[in-house]
């Protein structure tokens, strides 16, 4: 006897969306059958999935948790909400699995780090989740010594800047060559380098210079970190990594056709790169900044231009954008908005729990991809790239069973007061054309109609190995 059989729906498998029935036992898919096949087996429960869509669980590949967001005239930064607040708004809007950060400081020893962060997170967590290493400011030797251990231990990228993003974060920006010895290791040990890349000679002089002319109102945010910065930098990281014999890049939080371009580029002479776009670049552009709190819509780099939004649209399609993530930074409004300057405003943003709701709406709905392109942006892509998949990311035979039934009958109008996020969210009136009715964790159901019956002990951190396919050539 099975634990659950999901009967009825139209399931996005591997292979395509078919009329699937999918059955769960110890966590894990156990099989996967026609419709009713599994009805003499039996099962401790039927789920009726019938005019709703079965997914695999969610990944967003790019969230902060309890994170520090600088308080302008404050020598302390605040925490951004907790993996508990966030993992909670993860499950009800049908994302199973986070990656967050694991920041290595200057006075840090990577394993300490690590183990740090690890105790943060422990019984702390309703989804599943994993953690990118983030290096910054003048790498050490022994950190590049103790890269390899650490991916071994599932923990498969590396996130590095290459700007310090503002001029008070001095020492976020980890120097070229110091990159390229982090490039050396990764393709050595099996990992992939996660990027923020700006060019920080021009981001610090536009600084510079607004500050000069008096235009240092957040909503200049679009000259500071400017397609030109994306451009520059993207190159730059792009020629270092093909100077590096099975070096692999995923480009983190791309914002501009520049970007768009370079990735494009690329992949067509085949190295192995990899784009991540968040849905705030997808829809919302400089102009936004001029709204009634347009600090909401913000995250570095900066929202940019509709040529922008036309280029990353068409690069989701089978292009140079695989994942579509967050930058998740939740917190209250009040300090999402404290900021009213270039140099002081808020990044990150609350929306990890409509995210796939959204995507489906403009996507699907809108532009008329297929399901299966759909469940790439949100979910399988992320979990290819960065070591997860067949385990997560994909509705098979001895994957988790993280199960979504995203039902189209279930349209809404997205606002706050109904998410479990924040008191704000930068999507409020949108229309979602759909919304999950039921998520389901390793075989648990965790999430149905809106109630939350996780506990946090059912969060488990997930090792991470790069596949070899993933390093040697642009595979997704």
């Amino acid at each position: 006897m099975f634990d659950i059989v999901v009967t009825g729906g139209l399931a996005v498998l591997p292979s395509g969306p078919d009329k699937a029935d999918i059955a769960i036992a110890g966590g894990t898919v156990a099989a996967i059958g026609a419709p009713g096949s599994f009805t003499a087996t039996g099962a401790k429960r039927t789920v009726d999935a019938t005019g709703q869509y079965v997914i695999p669980g969610g990944i967003d590949p790019h969230v902060h948790c309890s994170w520090p967001i600088p308080m302008p005239g404050q020598p302390q930064p605040t925490l951004s909400g907790s993996p508990e607040q966030v993992s909670r708004a993860a499950l009800h809007g049908g994302t199973t699995t986070m990656l967050d950060f694991a920041l290595v400081n200057p006075d840090d020893t990577m394993p300490g780090a690590i183990e740090r962060r690890m105790k943060e997170w422990a019984g702390a967590c309703y989804c599943d989740y994993g953690f990118h290493i983030m290096l910054s400011g003048k790498l050490t030797a022994q950190w590049l010594a103790d890269l390899p251990a650490a991916i071994q231990d599932g923990h498969a990228s590396v996130k590095m800047f290459t700007t310090d993003i503002t001029p008070s974060r001095k020492g976020r920006m980890v120097q070229f060559g110091d990159i390229w010895e982090v490039f050396q290791v990764l393709a050595r040990a099996g990992g992939v380098a996660s990027i923020h890349a700006e060019d920080n000679d021009l981001v610090m002089h536009m600084y510079e210079k607004l500050t000069r002319e008096d235009r240092t109102g957040f909503e200049n945010m679009a000259e500071v970190h400017s397609t030109l910065s994306e451009n520059l930098a993207f190159n730059r990281v792009i020629r270092l990594a093909e100077n590096v014999p099975g070096a692999a890049l995923y480009m983190m939080h791309t914002s501009a056709a520049t970007g768009v371009r370079a990735i494009a580029e690329a992949r067509g002479r085949g190295v192995p790169i990899y784009g991540e776009t968040l849905h705030q670049y997808l829809l919302y552009s400089a102009e936004d900044y001029k709204r009634p709190n347009g600090q909401m819509y913000h995250t570095y780099p900066s929202l940019k231009f509709k040529e922008d939004h036309d280029a990353l649209w068409a690069a989701t399609n089978h292009g140079a954008i695989q994942t579509v993530a967050t930058d998740e930074v939740c917190c209250p409004l009040k300090i999402k908005v404290q900021g009213r300057k270039i140099d002081d405003t808020t990044g990150g943003n609350s929306g990890v729990e409509p995210r796939l709701s959204i995507i489906y709406t403009e996507t699907v709905v809108k532009r008329g991809y297929g399901l299966g392109d759909f469940v790439g942006l949100v979910s399988s892509n992320a979990a290819k790239i960065l070591g997860l998949y067949p385990r997560k990311g994909a509705l098979a035979v001895g994957s988790d069973a993280d199960v979504v039934l995203l039902d189209p009958r279930a349209k809404r109008t997205i606002k706050a007061e109904a998410l479990h996020e924040s008191d704000y969210t930068p999507w409020e009136g949108r229309e979602a054309a759909a919304w999950p009715s039921l998520t389901i964790l390793r075989g648990k159901v965790v999430v149905e109609n809106g109630k939350l019956l996780a506990d946090l002990k059912d969060g488990q951190f997930i090792k991470r190995k790069i596949a070899d396919e993933i390093r040697a050539r642009p595979a997704v």
